[in-house]
């Protein structure tokens, strides 16, 4: 490679890592305060003003941009995640959830927050559709509940499970208890006593710290808009 090839693409490179920088740096701080200035999320980044506009026409152009890298990543781990037992592959999804807890909490906010709601809940789309699917094959089964509409119940789980995201995040929960307080949320939800609950995380290997990492591809979950 010529000096002048290595000149011409060193400038993409640090584009291209200021871009992700940007996109980090408003993740984390978006999913603190959901409203939170252009100039807290550059300063975040290390970035000026005008680099950002470098890389996006305004503040809303970036937060489209993150919520749909976060939703990409949520997307592809429910894609990969399934088990023949459905509780067991529910709670599979609340702890995989846990680890994109980033990505939960900026677009939890994002999701009830005007004008970014609508698109937020149909970039989540397919998680969605997944965990309905894994509720309906449970009612189908016997293993979770039939009083509640599948679409009801889904959205449910999908609540409890962010409430424990969140709480576990904010108030600084370790990484083993957030993931089981996660799963016992869903399950309960699901239609599972908590005995029950306790029961299946514990014997399941599925549900342990290495079987509920993600068999998503390293491209699928840097996607970026």
């Amino acid at each position: 490679m010529s000096d002048i090839d290595a000149g011409r693409r060193a400038p993409r490179r640090d584009a291209t890592a200021n871009r992700e920088a940007l996109l980090a740096a408003a993740a984390d701080t978006l999913g603190e305060a959901s409203d939170a200035p252009l100039e807290r999320i550059t300063s975040a980044a290390g970035l000026t003003r005008r680099a950002f506009y470098g890389h996006f026409a305004n503040r809303d152009a970036l937060v489209v941009a993150v919520i749909d890298v976060g939703a990409a990543r949520l997307n592809a781990v429910a894609a990969a995640t399934d088990h023949p037992h459905a509780p067991t592959a529910i709670a599979l999804l609340g702890a995989r959830l846990w680890g994109a807890v980033a990505h939960v909490r900026m677009l939890a906010g994002m999701a009830v927050r005007e004008p970014y709601a609508a698109h937020a809940g149909e970039a989540l789309q397919p998680v969605r559709e997944r965990l309905r699917t894994l509720v309906e094959r449970g009612i189908a089964e016997g293993t979770v509940r039939p009083d509640i509409r599948p679409e009801v119940l889904a959205r449910l789980i999908e609540s409890a499970a962010i409430s424990v995201l969140l709480e576990a995040a904010a108030t600084g929960i370790d990484d083993v208890e957030g993931r089981r307080l996660v799963m016992l949320a869903v399950l309960g939800t699901a239609g599972l006593g908590w005995q029950d609950s306790a029961d299946l995380i514990a014997r399941a290997p599925e549900l342990s710290v290495d079987g509920a990492t993600p068999a998503v591809a390293d491209d699928q979950q840097e996607t970026h808009a």
